[in-house]
């Protein structure tokens, strides 16, 4: 199979001029500002250093707007990827860390090489909403330790562990780390409301507002909290030297369940934050080029000392919004990133790591859509979607997201399974009322002509829709009609149970007549022989001909009046 890479840049470039050049600097560089503390906090939440969340959002950022299928996606370090990154961190440390992102970035490519990244849009929305509010409330948690600046040293990445430590640490609290930790939420809400009135203050994004004054102020004063400096050492003004991390083979079988969990995520959340952008600029990005974009930005990342990324749906929002219509908006930002690392690495030394906290507690708080938890907007919906979406969330805080994805889809497949069933049905047609048939019974009573009409989808979930048939509960006729105007699909199983329902008439010398095949259900009783064994003229197109045939077929004159 021949793969198609043709990155959406390619196709803005035609007509390319000054003014939408213009804009695209305009947003490039709000993005690539916001990007940095946002950059920094989902590192550090992530259990890795400011430095590599940072190089993340350089690396990958540039990559996907570079070779991606989106005008607008703006690629980094995401809070979702956070409770993920930091269990693998806790589990397997950061070297393993870096290898399972390089093999999620194989994955990634893999699959839009492969054309597979429609398929995402499979993921039901309830499933998408239960994951979503789970890892929200998972990424708010693990920020509980440095809001309140609780002293653990290694917190765990176990649900029940980690509410265990949190809870036996409560009374190492440090209140100036939650003064500044308040202070920084309460700015960060503060700055968020005005910048909706006040225009230039939308210009400059909160969460650098509230970094730069908290960082101002802690080093004017030099505040009694843990800050970039004192944890790691600052963040170095120099490239990253670019090499392979350790490999050993031994550890690459147990990296495989964190890979694909990595590139689920990935996958679902840069096509959401795709198709999200697609809405706003009235345009389509290509799902597959997208995915083998993600799948590179990953590999090439941790090169650098980076780990996971993905679509941020936040920064690609605010390139929207700030004017960015095409790939060199993205590409600007991560240029933009570059440049301020290189010239004002040393000033973040002083950033409190309270106020990072903060950024992604907001964060968290805006990623959920807990409306969707309210007993009045549950209410509106069945009991399969309160199912899904309850249980994908339940396991998705308590367990991890892959084991809730699963569950969600294979509870989701379990409904639909069950309610196409329920509304697959088949009916006795009374021969006599429609059609005025006055020869169709022996001198017993008994009929020698059945009519059947189904409806819906004869699939391996309704097979036992036809088991009356099987089962003969009208007596023994000498024919039976199968309307199947209205069958939309039909599989092997159920093809299974109409060879069986024909081989149980053959041994009684009866016969089966189908009629109103649709092109699916026809394709596969021609493909798989059984018209053949059935015989051609037992196929008819509606269910005139079929009761013709079966009179034939019974003994009877086929001159029949019909009614």
């Amino acid at each position: 199979m021949k793969i198609q890479f043709r990155p959406k840049l390619l196709d803005t470039l035609p007509g390319y001029g000054r003014a939408v050049f213009t804009q695209d600097l305009s947003a490039g560089i709000t993005v690539g500002v916001l990007a940095l503390p946002l950059a920094m906090a989902f590192a550090i939440a992530s259990g890795m250093s400011p430095t590599a969340g940072i190089w993340t959002a350089i690396v990958a950022g540039l990559l996907i707007s570079l070779l991606g299928g989106s005008r607008v996606q703006i690629g980094g370090p995401t809070g979702a990827f956070i409770p993920i990154i930091y269990a693998i961190v806790v589990d397997h440390g950061v070297q393993n860390l870096l290898i399972a992102t390089m093999m999620s970035g194989i994955l990634l490519f893999a699959m839009g090489a492969l054309r597979l990244g429609n398929m995402i849009r499979f993921i039901p929305l309830s499933v998408v909403i239960g994951f979503t509010n789970g890892i929200a409330v998972v990424i708010f948690i693990s920020q509980i330790k440095d809001f309140l600046g609780l002293k653990i040293d290694n917190l765990p990445g176990e649900f029940f562990a980690k509410m265990e430590a949190l809870w036996a640490a409560l009374p190492t609290i440090d209140l100036p780390t939650v003064a500044v930790a308040v202070v920084s939420l309460v700015v960060l809400l503060a700055w968020n409301r005005q910048a909706k009135k006040v225009a230039w203050m939308a210009r400059l994004p909160g969460p650098l507002a509230v970094l730069i004054a908290m960082t101002a102020i802690n080093t004017l004063f030099a505040l009694p909290v843990d800050t970039i400096g004192s944890r790691f050492g600052g963040i170095p003004q120099e490239l990253p030297s670019i090499g392979l991390p350790e490999l050993s083979l031994g550890t690459l079988g147990k990296l495989v369940t964190p890979a694909i969990t990595i590139a689920l995520l990935g996958a679902i959340e840069s096509l959401l934050s795709a198709r999200v952008a697609d809405s706003q600029i009235d345009d389509r990005h290509d799902p597959n080029q997208e995915l083998m974009a993600q799948g590179i930005a990953n590999v090439a990342a941790p090169l650098f000392g980076g780990f996971a990324a993905t679509g941020a749906i936040a920064r690609t929002a605010t390139n929207i919004r700030t004017g960015g219509r095409t790939p060199v908006a993205g590409i600007l930002h991560a240029l933009v990133l570059l440049a301020i690392v290189l010239a004002l690495a040393p000033l973040a030394s002083n950033i409190p790591l309270a106020t990072l906290s903060a950024i992604v507690v907001i964060v968290s708080i805006n990623m959920g859509e807990w409306h969707a938890f309210a007993p009045k907007e549950l209410a509106r919906y069945s009991l399969n979607y309160r199912t899904i979406l309850l249980g994908t969330f339940f396991v998705t805080v308590v367990f991890d997201l892959t084991l809730a994805v699963e569950l969600g889809m294979v509870l989701a497949s379990l409904f639909f399974i069950y309610r196409m069933s329920d509304l697959t049905r088949i009916e006795r047609v009374a021969l006599e009322e429609h059609y005025g048939i006055k020869a169709l019974s022996r001198e017993d009573g008994t009929p020698r002509i059945l009519a059947y009409k189904m409806f819906g989808s004869l699939f391996f979930g309704a097979a036992n829709k036809l088991e009356n048939l099987l089962l003969m509960q009208h007596g023994h006729p000498d024919v039976v009609i199968l309307d199947l105007d209205k069958v939309i699909n039909l599989d092997t199983t159920g093809l299974d149970i109409l060879q069986t329902l024909h081989r149980n008439l053959q041994k009684r010398g009866a016969h089966l007549i189908l009629c109103g095949l649709n092109s699916q259900p026809g394709s596969l009783v021609f493909r798989s022989g059984f018209m053949e064994s059935l015989g051609d003229e037992n196929v008819t197109a509606n269910i005139t001909d079929a009761l013709l045939r079966a009179q034939w077929l019974s003994g009877k004159s086929p001159e029949v009046a019909y009614a």
